[in-house]
C-alpha cells in the first residue's frame, strides 16, 4: 500500500507532525482520514516514542465511538495511518462557531464520550488528551474519539506521573505528578462539558503556570454572561466531574455515573449503538468550505498526492 493508491479529496486538518486528509481508495472509492506525518519532524520534536504508542493503541481498539484504525503504511520521508472517515468536523471547529451549546445536545455528546472512555479504560488505556479538538463529529453527529498520542497504559503497580495532555483540561493530580490513573479523562471529560455549555474553560489562566495554580486551588471562573440556562442536575454533574479529589469523582465508578440524576434516563445501549439521533446535525457544506486547511494545503504542502 502507498499514497499512489488513494486519491485526495481535501485537506481537514494540520498537526504538529503533519496533516489528515481525506482520501478515497483507487481501487474500490472507498472514503478514509489520511494522518501523514513527518519523520523528521517527529525526530525533531523527539516524539517518535509517541507516534509508534498512538498506532500500537489503535490496534487495539475496535468501538462505534472511536476513530478506529483501518490500516498502517510509511514511505522514506513520512508514516501514514488510515482512520475511520469523520466528515462532520471536530467539536472545537464547530463550538467555535455556535459559541456553545444547549444543554440537551451537550448531554447527548458527554454520554458518548463517556462510552467511549468507559471502552478505553476497559481496555486498560488512559486518552489524557480529552478535549473539544479531539471530539469528531460523523455525518450524523455522533462522536468519536481521536488523538491517542499522549495515550497511557493502565498498570496498577506503576502509576503514571508524567505531564501529558493539554494544560486547561488537565487534572489536578496530572500537575501533582504524584501518580495516577484514568480518573484524569473523566476530569477532562468535566472541563469539556463546562466548554461546550458556556463557551469558556473553567480554568483560566495567562500562562501554563497560572493555569495549573487554578487547578490545583480549585478556582473556576464563569463567563461574565451566560446566555443559557443551565439546569441544577447539570450543573451538578459538571461539578462532580471536577471533583478535586480523583476517588470520588463522577466517571471513576460507572454506576454512580449512570444513576447520577442527570443521567439516569439515558438508554445507554442505545446510546452505544448510535441508534439514538443526535440533536446537532452537522453541515457539511459548512466543514468542506472552511478555507483555512485548504489555503495552508496550497502554501505549505510538503508531500502531495499523486
Amino acid at each position: 500500500m502507498s499514497l499512489a493508491d488513494f486519491d485526495l479529496i481535501r485537506s481537514v486538518g494540520r498537526g504538529s507532525f503533519g496533516r489528515v486528509m481525506i482520501v478515497s481508495r483507487r481501487s474500490d472509492d472507498r472514503i478514509f482520514a489520511l494522518k501523514y506525518i513527518s519523520k523528521a519532524q517527529c525526530v525533531r520534536q523527539k516524539a517518535v516514542r509517541n507516534i509508534i504508542n498512538e498506532r500500537r493503541i489503535l490496534q487495539r481498539l475496535s468501538h462505534p465511538l472511536v476513530c478506529n484504525l483501518q490500516a498502517a503504511f510509511q514511505d522514506d520521508e513520512h508514516m501514514y495511518i488510515m482512520l475511520d472517515p469523520m466528515m462532520g468536523g471536530d467539536l472545537a471547529f464547530h463550538l467555535e462557531r455556535c459559541e456553545y451549546f444547549p444543554e440537551n445536545v451537550v448531554k447527548f455528546y458527554v454520554c458518548e464520550i463517556a462510552l467511549a472512555l468507559r471502552y478505553l479504560h476497559k481496555q486498560r488505556i488512559v486518552h489524557r488528551d480529552i478535549k473539544p479538538a479531539n471530539v469528531l463529529l460523523d455525518e450524523r453527529g455522533h462522536c468519536h474519539l481521536t488523538d491517542f498520542n499522549v495515550a497511557g497504559r493502565i498498570r496498577r503497580d506503576k502509576p503514571m506521573k508524567s505531564l501529558a495532555g493539554t494544560y486547561s483540561y488537565m487534572a489536578p493530580e496530572v500537575f501533582q505528578q504524584k501518580g495516577y490513573y484514568e480518573s484524569v479523562d473523566w476530569w477532562s471529560l468535566g472541563v469539556l462539558m463546562f466548554e461546550l455549555l458556556y463557551g469558556k474553560t473553567p480554568f483560566r489562566g495567562k500562562s501554563k503556570r497560572s493555569i495549573g495554580e487554578a487547578v490545583l486551588k480549585h478556582q473556576i471562573t464563569y463567563p461574565k454572561k451566560i446566555d443559557q440556562k443551565v439546569s441544577s442536575s447539570c450543573t451538578d454533574a459538571v461539578l462532580s466531574f471536577l471533583e478535586p479529589k480523583a476517588r470520588d469523582r463522577l466517571g471513576c465508578k460507572y454506576r454512580p455515573f449512570k444513576e447520577h440524576p442527570y443521567f439516569h434516563d439515558v438508554d445507554w445501549e442505545k446510546m452505544e449503538s448510535k441508534e439514538l439521533c443526535s440533536l446537532f446535525q452537522p453541515d457539511p457544506a459548512l466543514v468542506k468550505t472552511d478555507a483555512l486547511y485548504h489555503l495552508e494545503e496550497v502554501l505549505l504542502h510538503e508531500a502531495p498526492l499523486q
